[in-house]
């Protein structure tokens, strides 16, 4: 039987976002019938550049031009850097299955479910991108998700505790205005698309969550110093500032995490 870390690894490798997809949902199909073992001959390495196609270009993200959604252009890169975001999240979540080992089945059933449904909501943004009259790679984009996982890549709680629950868990707050604000222009079909996004990231930040509590179980640690720990160690200064707390709530975190984040953001400007 084929060892699952292998194909995870060929995921990521894939630079084209459209056999990225196909492989995706083929690689998870056989992972539900039980088609993969979870033995592996080689050791998880370290993934410096995922398979991602020539474009976009990737700048700091302070080199990123400010659109505004009401033109065209800025219409059509809005919705490009969205669709950045779920083409990374693919990668993302194939390298929290291919990185760490011995671990239960439930974790690699998890991040594949994951994986499966970021490859969807890129297809969903790259096919609305499209009937604006562009494509995915026509804008710069930043590579800041790819850059954390690099940073997380020794460490199954680091990695629990800093994407899914940071970087992920980022969107819960922000979407339902990106939502309102696709609605105020007009294009429903987006604010459908982006509806249908944040019911599925709940869902993954709340895998980061069950996860990271079950390592934080495994080494004796209390969660929620941890977590604190953890912030401030590695995104020293980064202030999270919580505008959907139920959403929050849903996906795995406690009141005492919330009151944290909002001590540690400090008061609004």
């Amino acid at each position: 039987m084929e060892s699952l870390f292998e194909h995870a690894r060929d995921c990521i490798a894939v630079r084209n976002p459209d056999e990225k997809v196909a492989l995706t949902r083929q690689v998870a199909g056989v992972w539900r019938s039980g088609g993969y073992t979870l033995t592996a001959s080689t050791s998880p390495a370290l993934i410096a550049v995922p398979g991602r196609p020539e474009k976009p270009e990737l700048v700091h993200p302070t080199q990123l031009k400010r659109r505004k959604l009401s033109t065209p252009a800025g219409h059509a890169a809005f919705l490009h850097a969205l669709a950045h975001i779920e083409f990374n999240a693919i990668n993302l979540a194939w390298d929290a299955v291919y990185r760490f080992r011995d671990l239960p089945v439930d974790y690699y059933s998890d991040w594949i479910r994951v994986a499966e449904e970021e490859a969807l909501h890129y297809e969903l943004l790259s096919r609305r991108l499209r009937e604006t009259g562009h494509a995915y790679g026509d804008f710069p984009a930043h590579n800041g998700l790819w850059e954390m996982a690099c940073k997380t890549a020794d460490d199954v709680l680091l990695r629990m505790a800093l994407v899914p629950r940071v970087l992920e868990a980022r969107g819960l707050d922000v979407t339902p205005a990106m939502i309102v604000r696709l609605q105020q222009a007009g294009d429903t079909r987006s604010a459908a698309i982006l509806e249908r996004i944040l019911e599925d990231e709940i869902g993954h930040v709340l895998a980061g969550s069950h996860w990271f509590r079950h390592v934080c179980r495994q080494r004796e640690l209390d969660p929620e110093r941890t977590f604190t720990g953890l912030l401030r160690t590695h995104l020293p200064g980064h202030k999270i500032r919580i505008h959907n707390p139920s959403a929050r709530i849903q996906a795995g975190f406690s009141e005492e995490e919330l009151d944290m984040l909002d001590k540690m953001a400090g008061p609004a400007a």
